[in-house]
């Protein structure tokens, strides 16, 4: 079956999609949009809960990745190119089940989501009122990538530490990193011709600013 992306953009014309690069604030705004204007809050990776039922190795290999590993060492030591091709790859696979899943629950709520569905699919799907793009520099991607302290981040960090170098595992780790964060990655996000908010690595705290700025943008009103 294909639906045309005009049926889509309609049964999604109540979801509202955040994306851009890592620690740019995507979930934190998520989080507080939902929190202030009573939204529904489809969180990072929100279509776990069915793609890891229903998804197969044959038709989502990539996003069964995890279901295949044996040592979870193989996923730190992967190569940068091998990392950044997989990440990418699981953003345009989750992309079904992301947007099967709002459109079963945006159509009498509206839904804010923090999405890696393909910039080239949400033009398809969305439009410039329905998208923002938060970015942030390179250093705070990488260097920062670990000082968060949510489980999934602390589990990877331990099993680097579990690595027979882990010095260089998670040098590799961080090679990776930069590859999913690059600088030709920004520029294709910062040249989407979606709205667009830059972090700032400055250490002031610009969350309100930050929401009210995206609330405009979405049109939200108290």
């Amino acid at each position: 079956m294909k639906i045309e992306n005009n049926v889509l953009k309609y049964y999604l014309r109540n979801v509202y999609f955040i994306t851009g690069t890592a620690y740019a604030g995507k979930s934190t705004m998520v989080k507080m949009l939902a929190a202030r204007y009573g939204l529904i809050e489809c969180g990072e990776n929100y279509h776990m809960a069915v793609s890891e039922k229903v998804a197969t190795t044959e038709t989502h290999p990539d996003l069964c990745y995890n279901r295949l590993l044996t040592d979870w060492r193989d996923f730190v030591t992967r190569t940068p190119e091998e990392y950044e091709r997989w990440i990418y790859a699981v953003g345009r696979e989750a992309a079904e089940f992301e947007v099967a899943g709002l459109i079963a629950i945006s159509q009498d709520k509206k839904v804010i989501v923090d999405t890696n569905i393909p910039l080239d699919l949400l033009k398809e799907i969305s439009d410039y009122g329905h998208v923002a793009v938060m970015l942030s520099p390179q250093s705070m991607s990488v260097e920062r990538f670990f000082d968060r302290a949510d489980p999934d981040k602390q589990f990877l960090l331990n099993v680097i530490d579990s690595c027979d170098d882990p010095v260089a595992v998670m040098e590799n780790y961080r090679q990776g990193l930069a590859r999913i964060n690059s600088q030709e990655h920004y520029d294709e996000y910062a040249n989407s011709g979606f709205f667009t908010v830059v972090r700032e690595d400055n250490g002031i705290d610009t969350r309100d600013e930050v929401c009210n700025i995206l609330a405009k943008h979405f049109g939200f009103t108290e």
